[in-house]
């Protein structure tokens, strides 16, 4: 059974020089309360694997939204994901060298995530073939297959997920809301240590079987959202 803790509690548990998941698209469906507890505690040089570099100016009132925070405070130091037109002082420390970052297609990265869920050794896709994306560490080779030209890329993990529901159950099962599921559910299946932030904490049975998207068996802590505007 996954055990109910506080944000700054599951901060603890991450401990510095971490690879880190973060669940959300632009930081909708993030873990506000863990991010920002994250903020506020000693960890630091964390590389994070993320859609996106968040931004600044979130729906929330805050300056910084989701992990936008991170990457400001100097937190997060490395950026594995597909995208940074979001956040402009992201691609400001980027280009000044104060934040590493590895640019991935965004379905590759989807899939590549997956398959580090599911333990296997890569993916093949045509995309990036011809591109920068054959120079990026996380690309293996480009192989041939029926006269077609693909890019076998590198299974992805992390040392900690970091997810939120909307709906999660006393043992840990998770009901995402819309579009908020987005990356959550394979990150979920490629950590070794998963956090899931709730926004409704609910007994189990509340949600119907068939609801459960991520099954309590992948998450270990649960950190009930007091935020509940994020």
């Amino acid at each position: 059974m996954a055990k109910i803790i506080t944000a700054e509690e599951a901060a603890k548990l991450i401990p510095s020089g971490s690879t880190v998941m973060f669940g959300g698209f632009v930081a909708c469906g993030a873990a506000h309360d863990v991010i920002e507890a994250m903020e506020n505690s000693d960890v630091e040089n964390i590389t994070g694997i993320m859609n996106d570099s968040a931004k600044q100016g979130g729906p929330d009132g805050s300056d910084y939204y989701g992990w936008a925070k991170l990457i400001h405070s100097g937190k997060m130091t490395g950026y594995i994901g597909s995208h940074m037109g979001t956040n402009p002082e992201a691609s400001e420390l980027w280009a000044a060298g104060k934040l590493k970052v590895d640019l991935i297609p965004q379905g590759s990265l989807a899939e590549m995530i997956r398959a580090g869920g599911m333990g296997l050794g890569g993916i093949i896709t045509p995309t990036g073939v011809g591109t920068i994306v054959e120079e990026s560490p996380y690309t293996e080779c480009r192989t041939t297959i029926d006269g077609r030209d693909y890019l076998i890329m590198k299974p992805l993990r992390a040392n900690v997920a970091l997810i939120s529901g909307e709906k999660v159950d006393k043992m840990g099962n998770v009901w995402y809301k819309g579009t908020t599921r987005n990356f959550s559910p394979m990150m979920a299946m490629a950590a070794d240590l998963v956090i899931v932030e709730a926004v409704n904490l609910v007994e189990v049975g509340e949600i119907a079987p068939e609801d459960i998207v991520t099954p309590g068996i992948l998450v270990d802590y649960i950190v009930v959202r007091e935020k509940k505007e994020n």
